[in-house]
């Protein structure tokens, strides 16, 4: 633990940034929030990406660490977002809201004859990608915005990446890699909610459809928890999310969130009389986070930790020792966590003509330190799940609704392991149209 404070304390000292723009909503209210002047709404944010990363990217990079020290550096090109909202208010409180997420380009297949194989016609994956619709919900608003009722899929908003995940919310080209990795991001999940907001509080509180412990693995921990093969959500199990933020302070926001629900045998299909009827999987998470944008400074900060009941006997579920199921077959940690601090200062507030132009230039520092994998006794350990993430750059802002974005990143790993330097140039926007 003295590690992760003197690191913090470190990373408060480095330069560090993110540019929260006029045009941007408070993403602690969700996008969808936005004060509606008219009937329909249009807008979106998406990112592309650069990256040259300068270690292996061999699947056995940890296994062995020493016979890839020395690979080659590799590059690649990324779109890790395009998201369009569209919403519509009908009136005497009643709204809906939409968002369709093209997550790497999306996805895409196509038909080729295979002389190869007597002229037969043969379907091929030409891309990877995902599709999803994260949002798509019905809402009806009571006492002009104090209370409200939502219902439909929705984002779950613990922790401070799930909570603003928008592209202008974080100065790195990628999202926070602490909390992206421990957690799904975006989160949504099919369910109820409740929230609202006054002067200085808002509230949000979520009755959803639970995780599935088949899908949690050692590197991601619950990431994958939320992935869904079938046509519809298994809901076998339940869980309940909680998120209240404070304003009191001009400039400065501070928000705990949490989350509780079982895990296991909420799959298809429910074997009544098998190990799974015995055990629950219990993920509880709790979260604290906080954003001061003030004095032409950007702070930006978060501490999640994470618990999973039954840990051990995930690894033993029926289907996860299948050699042809879809799932992981390795151990899963009891516990997760990650602390990230961000920092930034805008340089063209130094200077009269781009400050009247409403032109920013942050400069910024990042520390993150994050364990997809802490063991009970009984499971054995994996170093190279603790890791430490040092970030910095710079963040331009030619108008409020664009970003430029470059960092040096330096992902520090536990000897044997290798450390793992990358530099990252971005592209980003965001906004609303109509």
């Amino acid at each position: 633990m003295n590690r992760i404070t003197t690191g913090l304390l470190a990373g408060i000292l480095i330069f560090a940034a993110s540019a929260r723009v006029n045009a941007q909503v408070n993403a602690a209210d969700s996008v969808m929030n936005h004060d509606k002047k008219g009937k329909l709404s249009v807008g979106g944010y998406g990112e592309v990406a650069l990256s040259r990363m300068f270690y292996s990217n061999n699947v056995y990079k940890y296994m062995d660490p020493g016979k890839y020290k020395n690979d080659p550096s590799h590059g690649q090109f990324d779109i890790p977002h395009a998201v369009i909202y569209l919403n519509y208010n009908f009136g005497k409180g009643w709204s809906m809201g939409t968002e369709i997420e093209f997550e790497h380009g999306g996805t895409g297949s196509a038909y080729e004859k295979e002389y190869e194989e007597g002229g037969e016609w043969e379907a091929e994956i030409e891309k990877g990608g995902e599709v999803e619709l994260e949002q798509f919900w019905l809402q009806k608003q009571f006492c002009g915005g104090k209370f409200n009722i939502r219902a439909g899929h929705i984002v779950v908003p613990v922790g401070l990446n799930n909570a603003h995940h928008e592209p202008m919310n974080f100065f790195t080209v990628y999202r926070p890699e602490g909390e992206n990795t421990i957690m799904p991001s975006t989160w949504h999940e099919t369910g109820v909610s409740v929230w609202g907001r006054t002067a200085h509080w808002r509230y949000e509180l979520q009755f959803l459809a639970g995780l599935d412990a088949l899908q949690f693995t050692r590197n991601g921990w619950i990431h994958y928890g939320t992935k869904n093969p079938f046509e519809f959500k298994p809901a076998n199990k339940y869980a309940v999310a909680l998120r209240i933020d404070n304003y009191h302070i001009p400039g400065l926001r501070l928000g705990i969130s949490g989350y509780i629900g079982n895990s296991i045998d909420n799959s298809y299909t429910r074997d009544a009389n098998g190990k799974e009827s015995k055990l629950h999987g219990k993920v509880a998470i709790g979260s604290f986070d906080f954003s001061f944008n003030k004095y032409n400074w950007i702070v930006r900060g978060q501490a999640d930790y994470g618990y999973l009941g039954d840990a051990y006997d995930i690894y033993t579920l029926a289907g996860r020792q299948s050699r042809t199921a879809p799932y992981s077959k390795d151990y899963v940690g009891k516990n997760a966590v990650a602390i990230g601090i961000e920092a930034g200062y805008d340089i063209f507030s130094r200077i009269n003509t781009l400050r009247a132009d409403n032109q920013k230039l942050y400069i910024f520092g990042r520390y993150e330190y994050y364990n997809s994998y802490i063991p009970d006794k009984r499971q054995p350990n994996f170093e190279y799940t603790k890791k430490t993430n040092i970030a910095f750059g710079i963040n331009y802002y030619p108008i409020p609704q664009i970003a430029i974005k470059a960092d040096y990143s330096h992902r520090i790993l536990k000897s044997p392991y290798n450390n793992e330097p990358s530099l990252n140039i971005g592209i980003a926007y965001e906004g609303f149209f109509l």
